[in-house]
């Protein structure tokens, strides 16, 4: 066991051990409450930038599993209470450690995660450090900052994606770093996918002629993404819009809004989302560190908030044939309540109003 150090940026120094890839790494620590649904986390592109703190203290009991992955693995590092060295699952293709290595990404265990977790919570989200030895100076660590994070998440060219059985809509999806289960929610439904970089401009998007338009999930603080944010504002009115975390921020950007950094984040697949006009809650999976400021909203309609802190998770924008969520939909880590917000969209393709 080679030893290793977490470093805060406030100089906090956590001792344990690595695994994974055998080299330090430098980002922006958060932690995520979920007890299952590590791959996901692994291969979600919205951890650009980032190291993961696994709140629950064992992962990788049931290994990596390739066809469960949501997108190409980003984040920075990852730190947990312990990880099993014996996996035990049919599908498994390989350790934890395996795939943290194959990806070059260091990994950190042994450390009091509960802790870690606790400092975060009172202090907000800070930058870390994974080393091998403690640096005498932290302003690298202090000054690291996730730039370029939609350009560096989306895909590079333009991919196709044909409908489970017959085709009955064709719909374009921004990649600004889009998670696969999205794909997979619209073939379902009969949808056949047109996946585009974020690079993409509204002239391109409007002349595939899409029934509709899917704004993805994504990485890094949506105020940044300028170009994305012009494109949407292009595009909305023109085709029906569903927006999904970044895209739901970057929507009311383009309408007028703004957005917030949040202490220490959304990230989990338990937190509690409410109707803003009726009595059901429902339990959503999440991963995002910035909100939509409700009271700057110039147009549209909450539609949903967190039942624990009551930020924003929804607006819809009926007089422009769109709606968004800061949740995940077509998360597969554990609930799967909001998945009728697929065939809400469906149904607006189809003529139907919001």
């Amino acid at each position: 066991m080679e030893k290793a150090y977490l470093v805060l940026q406030d100089g906090q120094v956590f001792e344990g051990f690595r695994f994974g890839a055998a080299r330090d790494a430098v980002g922006e620590l958060v932690f995520t409450t979920g007890m299952c649904g590590y791959i996901e986390t692994l291969t979600d592109p919205s951890y650009y930038g980032q190291i993961v703190l696994q709140t629950y203290p064992l992962m990788g009991n049931y290994g990596v599993i390739p066809a469960d992955f949501e997108g190409k693995c980003s984040v920075r590092g990852y730190v947990v209470r312990e990880w099993c060295e014996a996996p035990s699952n049919f599908r498994c293709e390989m350790t934890l450690d395996e795939f943290l290595r194959q990806q070059d990404v260091p990994g950190l265990y042994g450390v009091d995660t509960r802790e870690l977790t606790r400092i975060i919570r009172e202090h907000g989200v800070m930058n870390a450090s994974i080393c091998s030895q403690i640096p005498a100076d932290l302003t690298p660590v202090r000054q690291y900052a996730v730039t370029d994070a939609v350009r560096s998440a989306t895909c590079t060219q333009a991919s196709v994606h044909p409908a489970e059985g017959e085709k009955k809509f064709s719909v374009t999806l921004l990649d600004y770093g889009a998670k696969r289960n999205i794909v997979r929610e619209l073939q379902k439904r009969g949808c056949e996918v047109t996946v585009l970089p974020a690079s993409a401009t509204a002239e391109e998007v409007l002349a595939g002629d899409p029934d509709g338009v899917m704004l993805s999930n994504g990485p890094g603080d949506p105020a940044e993404a300028v170009f994305q944010i012009g494109e949407i504002r292009k595009l909305l009115g023109k085709k029906p819009v569903f927006g999904i975390c970044l895209g739901h921020q970057l929507t009311a950007l383009a309408l007028g809004g703004t957005t917030y950094k949040l202490k220490y984040g959304h990230r989990g697949v338990n937190q509690p989302v409410r109707e803003a006009d009726g009595p059901r809650t429902y339990i959503t999976s999440q991963n995002h560190g910035y909100a939509v400021d409700s009271d700057s909203l110039k147009q549209g309609k909450i539609s949903f908030v967190n039942a624990n802190d009551g930020t924003c998770e929804g607006i819809d924008y009926p007089e422009l044939n769109a709606f968004t969520v800061q949740f995940h939909p077509e998360a597969c880590t554990g609930p799967k309540d909001t998945g009728f917000l697929f065939d809400r969209f469906v149904d607006m393709m189809k003529g139907g109003a919001l």
